[in-house]
Formats: C-alpha cells, structure tokens, sequence
C-alpha cells in the first residue's frame, strides 16, 4: 500500500522546538517503526478506553473520516476501529503533546465498549502498589 500522507496537507514539516512546542500546525512525530501512541478515552467520562497506534496513514485516515483508524501491530494492517465489529469510536477532540509524538483522542464509543474481551475499556484491572504482581478488578467495567 503506497503511503499518501506525503503530499495530504495533513501534517506540517517538523522544524524546530519552537514550532513544535509553541506553533499552531501539526507536525506529529512517528518513532522509528513510524507509529504514534494514541490514547482514546471517554469524549464524556474521560475514562480510559484503549491504548493503540496510528501510523501516517491511519492518522491521516483519522482526520479525515472523523473516527479512530489504527494501526494493528500484531496483523500489520490498517484497523478501523469497530468496521467489523460495531465498536467505532466517533472523534470529538483529539490532542497532541508538548513534543507532537503522542496522541489523546477523545471519542464517543459505540458498540457496547473498546474492549476485545467485552469491557467498556482495555483498563479494567488496577495495579495495587506494594502488592508484587497483584491486579484489582475495577468496578463496574462489563
């Protein structure tokens, strides 16, 4: 699949600290693999849904349907959240960082929940300090 982010007018050229940290233009930062976290939380409760990655195309794919498009690590392709399974994660705002190279997007969750195993979010255990590999389950998650 041919990349087309090159020449979208979706993000800016990274050109100093100064543009990136204080400028009005995106000019998102991909690691070394060409991906980007984003973390999608609740547009409503701001709880926390799913943690996932774009690469430019996604990310491009993102801004323009208004939905969540990732990038699935494990089958290495483009994974437009809830297309197959009702799970779509409509945009309300999405935020970049200081540095441009992580994102939080905020969403409208359809479909019952984010979760793969049936939860409203991938974070439905908690991990309790002083206890060596010991998880809470968190209230109210199914």
């Amino acid at each position: 699949m041919s990349d087309n982010t090159e020449n979208c007018g979706c993000f800016a050229a990274r050109i100093d600290k100064k543009q990136i940290e204080d400028g009005s233009e995106f000019a998102p930062k991909f690691d070394e693999n060409g991906l980007i976290a984003a973390m999608a939380l609740d547009a409503h409760t701001r709880e926390p849904l799913m943690l996932a990655w774009m690469n430019r195309e996604s990310l491009r794919m993102t801004l323009e349907k208004g939905e969540a498009v990732y990038w699935s690590r494990s089958r290495r392709e483009i994974w437009h959240k809830g297309a197959t399974s009702g799970q779509i994660q409509k945009i309300i705002e999405m935020r970049t960082d200081c540095d441009q190279d992580a994102l939080v997007l905020l969403v409208e969750q359809a479909g019952g929940g984010a979760c793969h195993t049936g939860r409203n979010s991938c974070f439905y255990r908690a991990v309790t300090p002083g206890a060596p590999a010991a998880l809470h389950f968190l209230e109210g998650n199914r």
